[in-house]
């Protein structure tokens, strides 16, 4: 037994910096609704409630339970984004003042048999094609239903990360092409992080941002990174030019080397793609990957680094090394990274300052 540990320190200070750097870019009108869905993106829900409700006009989740957990924190609005799929989860969010998402004939049918329209967002498919209501079915319910109700009109951007892609430009036109033909109390809403800063002006009167917050997004070296992800060093050792490390061996030393062994692994949730040269920082200086990711411990090639020492730590991400970085030079993504860190690394949620 031994109780050393992997730690993930997360930072509220950074998800009210970056809140506060996204909101000034939106346009005064709109809304911020911060997407908190999968326990904040592997932040802690209940803790990042508490801590950004003055920034944050209302929240996205997808699991009920979750949308319950604010309820108990906050009076802001809630979001079910994907909606609710029976009855009895209709009536309970009803009951919780929750809005809902209807994005499909099933889940509509369910609101139309209470004859219960308020608070409802509908969503359309303008190219994302997962789901929403093709435009001309959302018609024909507008035209039987809804004529006099107020509700939000959203839809989903495929490629807002990609300000050259054209699928952008058509999915803006054929949603602001629908909203010319209902009426004016309708509240709109596309944005999520990549409109949000990748064209502005798109903001509407809901916005929802979710990587954005916890410092994920690709683009903007302004966002910081709210999680480090730290493990001690448990071992050093010298390798020859010719020797190999790690399962596999995959990584074969060009040079006489100096590996340290960091306690940390894929069941602690570091993919066990991550690839030889992968940076990492030790002590704030850079060290890389050298071997493959196995369960328990992830080698690094310290030769560079005379100082390093058995307990030093060896972070994979933080503030000062985007998680972004890890994420591009592995071909992954930062939503995949931070949700993936398992439960018997000790996360370490720090107070505001």
């Amino acid at each position: 037994m031994t109780t050393l540990n992997s730690e993930l320190i997360i930072d509220p200070n950074i998800f009210r910096q970056n809140i506060s750097y996204i909101k000034k870019k939106l346009n005064k009108s709109s809304n911020f609704m911060a997407v908190i869905k999968s326990d904040a993106y592997g932040h802690h829900l209940e803790n990042i409630v508490r801590d950004i409700d003055d920034l944050a006009d209302g929240y996205g989740v997808v699991r009920t339970d979750e949308a319950l957990k604010i309820r108990k924190l906050s009076d802001k609005k809630i979001l079910l984004m994907q909606g609710i799929y029976n009855e009895s989860d209709f009536k309970l969010a009803r009951k919780n003042n929750l809005d809902m998402v209807v994005h499909n004939i099933e889940q509509f049918n369910i609101a139309k048999k209470f004859s219960e329209y308020n608070n409802l967002w509908f969503k359309v498919n303008t190219g994302m094609n997962r789901l929403g209501f093709e435009i001309d079915e959302f018609l024909d319910i507008y035209s039987r239903y809804l004529q006099d109700t107020k509700f939000t009109l959203m839809t989903h951007l495929a490629s807002s990360n990609d300000k050259n892609s054209i699928s952008n430009a058509k999915q803006f036109s054929l949603f602001e092409d629908l909203k010319e033909k209902l009426h004016s109390k309708i509240s709109l809403s596309v944005a999520n992080t990549g409109c949000i800063m990748n064209y502005p002006e798109k903001s509407y009167d809901w916005v929802r941002c979710g990587i954005g917050i916890y410092g994920g997004y690709i683009d903007d070296d302004n966002l910081k990174t709210a999680m480090t992800l730290r493990s001690p060093i448990i071992n050093i050792r010298k390798i020859l030019k010719g020797e190999s490390v790690g399962y596999d061996g995959r990584a074969v030393a060009e040079k006489d080397m100096k590996i340290a062994s960091v306690y940390l692994g894929y069941a602690d949730g570091l993919p066990v793609t991550i690839r030889d040269g992968t940076k990492v920082h030790i002590n704030d200086n850079e060290a890389s990957v050298f071997g493959k990711v196995s369960m328990d411990i992830t080698t690094i090639d310290i030769s560079d680094n005379k100082d390093c020492k058995v307990g030093d730590w060896c972070t994979f991400f933080s503030s000062k090394l985007p998680i972004s970085n890890i994420a591009k030079s592995n071909d992954l993504i930062s939503y995949f990274l931070m949700t993936s860190v398992k439960s018997r690394v000790k996360k370490i949620y720090k107070n505001i300052n």
